[in-house]
Order: C-alpha cells, then structure tokens, then sequence
C-alpha cells in the first residue's frame, strides 16, 4: 500500500473525511551533515548574497527523507492517513543536523 499524500495534513481533518480510527504518533527522522564540497559552496554563494541553493536543497532533501520515513511507519501500522504534521531539527555537532517529521497515524473514510 502506498500512502495517497492527500490524505496528509498539518490540520486535524480532512474535508469530505472523516477520521474512524486513531492509530497513534508516528515519525521520520533523518540525520544529515554538509560535505566538505557543499560547505565550501555554500561559502562561495554567501559572498554573492541571496539564496544559498546548496543549503536550501539540503534541507529539503532532509525534509522529504524525513516525511517519507513518517509515511512509511504509518503504513506499517495499517493508516491511510496522518494528521497534523509538524517538522522540528536540531543540530547535533557542528555540521551534522537532525530532521524529525511527525504527525498522528489515522484511518479515513468519505464521510
């Protein structure tokens, strides 16, 4: 089975839906570090101002890594569904960050 993403949500409902059963938290969590090469990228774009796309990739790249480990656990526990997703990260050492993605694993059905 695979997750339909719209029936994920930062909200508690989905329109048209209604929620029949409540399966838990479920996460992804991703731990990431800059290479030597990106860093020194990310420097030379610094000088120039504007968005640093190394780092803007970076952190996207995280952040779907992450949302895709929290759609798996939740198809492991049979939802079709997980409402109200949240992101929270964390550096654990110079360089090296943690990217959580979390939200509540539910059933849903057309109401």
């Amino acid at each position: 089975m695979t997750m339909d993403n719209r029936f994920t949500t930062t909200a508690f409902t989905f329109d048209g839906y209604r929620v029949t059963q409540t399966l838990g938290v479920v996460r992804g969590i991703t731990v990431r570090s800059r290479s030597v090469f990106g860093t020194f990228g990310a420097k030379v774009q610094t000088v120039f101002g504007g968005n640093i796309t190394m780092f803007t990739r970076l952190c996207e790249n995280a952040r779907e890594e992450a949302f895709n480990i929290m759609l798996a656990h939740a198809e492991e526990l049979g939802a079709n569904g997980v409402i109200g997703i949240r992101y929270d990260a964390g550096e654990l050492m110079a360089g090296v960050t943690e990217v959580l993605c979390y939200g509540t694993a539910v059933v849903v059905e057309s109401a």
